[in-house]
């Protein structure tokens, strides 16, 4: 084997450094059958290896691009490193687009191969074919129900693998052959393309070079201390920079090991046998967490119950200052420790995380009750603040200056600064190339001198913090001039268990309003408990007590907006319960789960007028996508609610006026 340097500058360079430097140890088990199985680095160098064969055989070339789409498997991500071994460019798609969002990027990345998972993924690219005249070969994971399909440009990953196996048993050339092409790979080449999420309009695809994941790898590694000891769970979407960055990059820069899960339905108990190290969610993934927790506190023993609502008042005094390693009095260290044993090491142990040394939360605002919560109980939780144009990193939390209201200080090597109109910009290496086939996005984005558009709005405290207020796009004003942020008074709202998504509105107008979505478990484990019974998700959003027990949420949290010095004015007047769960594919969420607020506000125009005009009640018909692609329609009568605003305490005033 060619030696390869100790600072390599792609990802397949670094898989032969890591088959040498850490032979015999595990990079990726995969839970198949309810077994892990286990590939150490030199098992996955072959496995790599062997594919790239396999794929060159069938006409892969550099500078190709490949479609991959499917759930976290070993094989889609070694597929990674094959197709770039070879100069070819990825493009991970989400495994839940419909085919319409599916054709739109395959087609404007004018994608050649597709690597897939299974017989669903083959049917959604075969059924638009016709509309992606560039795809060629479409290569599958999973054999089941593809036996009688026509295999004239459909391949088997185990027939590709077989030969490239057979190439190099029987070729002393072919393993030269596929090292000389790792070695062509320079760290300025495109190594993955990664489609935006779409918020405003078409996906764009942003081009990434091997440096900019090389580099924003190696500094977070080094900014969290990640090494070969760690463990990782692999579970978020491939198509996105944040698994792409800590599933494959950090992975290969530190050589720890990743582990996929079963499917995404057993991701939780496979998190429990794993028990990682290092671990990232975005807010909702939190949020579910501690609702899953909530539900089963209630339906506890009343003992149960009373032990741990005492011992989490004691976490919530304690628990932070522990973390950050602050002087904490012998008696309460002593009922810390007591409730570790009896209460957080067991919560911590259910929800997967009894190991975890760093956990990182981002992708939007996490409500700051929310993080406490976890911190409380011990669990190094920091957030991050980042973008796909960034490969993820332009500010994270360092050990020890951690703040909710914060997504603390600059990446290693990243320059921040505010523009005039309040808007954060950046520079730094893992800045993207650019916007594939989009040079005016890209002009309107990247500056000729490397700063980037955010496209939020935020400043630094008095610590050189950051704060992210909101995008600058959706901050505005009321009528009366108070500031509005409808994500923070989003997320205020959605620290609730019972509360899934809420929708703001309120600039330009004379008040704040909101949809709201409940939780379907944790709403429907109340029911449950209570007797009452319903038949879908819009009957118990409809039901009165369900109301009132929303009601009661959106008065607690206008009594917290009315002690922010700058939220003060925006609390809710009127809320509804939206009476369909916002759902991805009818276009309200894109698929990072993201609301899209200009749809929104397009398709729900008559209940925000209703919000507006005093209406207590407002008939509607919303047409629905079911599972299986079909449409239909359903109809409500749904309830609009005024609630109580509080006034603000007068040092809340002086603080806002300072």
């Amino acid at each position: 084997m060619t030696r390869i340097s100790a600072s390599p500058d792609t990802f397949p360079k670094y898989l032969l450094l890591n088959a040498e430097r850490f032979r015999g140890r595990p990079s990726m088990r995969h839970k198949d059958y309810g077994i892990w199985q286990s590939w150490t680095w030199d098992e996955q160098l072959d496995e790599v290896r062997a594919f790239a064969l396999g794929l060159k055989a069938i006409g892969l070339r550099r500078g190709d691009k490949v479609a991959i789409i499917g759930a976290n498997r070993p094989r889609l991500y070694w597929s990674f490193a094959s197709i770039q071994s070879l100069g070819a460019v990825p493009v991970p798609v989400y495994a839940d687009s419909v085919a319409e969002e599916m054709a739109y990027v395959l087609d404007h990345a004018e994608v050649r191969f597709a690597v897939v998972e299974d017989q669903e993924q083959v049917d959604k690219l075969l059924s638009i074919a016709e509309r992606i005249p560039s795809l060629t070969e479409i290569v599958y994971d999973e054999k089941r129900g593809l036996r009688d399909y026509d295999h004239t440009h459909l391949h088997a990953y185990e027939d590709l693998r077989a030969v490239g196996l057979k190439r190099l048993a029987e070729d002393a050339g072919a393993g030269k052959e596929w090292l000389a092409e790792v070695e062509q790979g320079r760290g300025s080449d495109l190594a993955i393309m990664l489609y935006t999420s779409g918020t405003t309009g078409r996906p764009k695809g942003v081009m990434l070079s091997n440096d900019n994941l090389v580099k924003s790898a190696i500094n977070g590694n080094a900014f969290d201390n990640l090494g070969a000891d760690e463990s990782t769970i692999a579970y978020l979407p491939l198509a996105w920079v944040g698994d792409h960055l800590f599933s494959y990059a950090q992975c290969y820069t530190a050589g720890f090991c990743v582990s996929c899960p079963e499917s995404p339905d057993t991701v939780d108990a496979d998190r429990r046998e794993i028990a990682p190290t290092y671990f990232f969610a975005p807010p909702r993934v939190f949020e579910n967490m501690l609702t899953a927790i909530m539900v089963r506190m209630e339906d506890a023993g009343r003992f149960k119950r009373r032990l741990f609502d005492y011992f989490l008042k004691h976490a919530r005094k304690v628990g932070e200052p522990l973390l950050n390693g602050e002087r904490v009095g012998f008696l309460d260290r002593l009922l810390y420790a007591i409730g570790e044993f009896v209460i957080y090491g067991p919560l911590k142990n259910r929800i997967g995380l009894s190991r975890l040394r760093v956990g990182y939360t981002a992708g939007e605002a996490i409500g700051p009750e929310l993080f406490s919560f976890y911190r409380s109980i011990g669990l190094n939780l920091k957030q991050l603040y980042g973008q796909t144009e960034a490969t993820v990193y332009i500010t994270a939390q360092p050990d020890g200056q951690i703040r909710p209201d914060t997504v603390g200080l600059p990446s290693p090597e990243v320059e921040i600064r505010i523009a005039d109109n309040g808007e954060v910009l950046y520079r730094s290496p893992g800045v993207f190339i650019g916007y594939y086939k989009n040079e005016e996005a890209t002009r309107s984005t990247k500056t000729a001198d490397g700063w980037v558009h955010t496209g939020d709005a935020g400043f630094f405290d008095r610590d050189g913090h950051l704060k992210i207020i909101d995008r600058a796009k959706d901050v505005g004003r009321l009528a009366s001039g108070a500031l509005f942020a409808p994500k923070y008074i989003e997320n205020a709202l959605k620290f609730f268990p019972d509360v899934k998504e809420v929708v703001a509105f309120g600039d330009g107008r004379d008040f704040c309003a909101v949809f709201v979505n409940i939780d379907l478990q944790s709403v429907g484990s109340w029911a449950e408990r209570n007797n009452i019974a319903y038949a879908s998700y819009q009957e118990l959003a409809g039901h009165p007590r369900v109301y009132e027990i929303i009601a009661a949420h959106v008065d607690e949290t206008n009594r917290r907006l009315a002690r922010e010095p700058l939220m003060a004015g925006s609390q809710i007047r009127r809320f509804l319960v939206l009476h369909k769960e916002l759902d991805a594919d009818d276009g309200e969420l894109t698929r990072t789960q993201k609301v899209r607020r200009s749809f929104i506000a397009e398709r729900y125009g008559e209940l925000i007028e209703a919000l507006y005009d005093g209406s207590a009640e407002k008939y509607v018909e919303t047409e629905v996508t079911y599972e299986d692609g079909r449409k239909g329609k359903i109809s409500a009568t749904i309830r609009i609610v005024d609630a109580k605003i509080y006034e603000a305490p007068a040092e809340t005033i002086r603080e806002a006026a300072e």
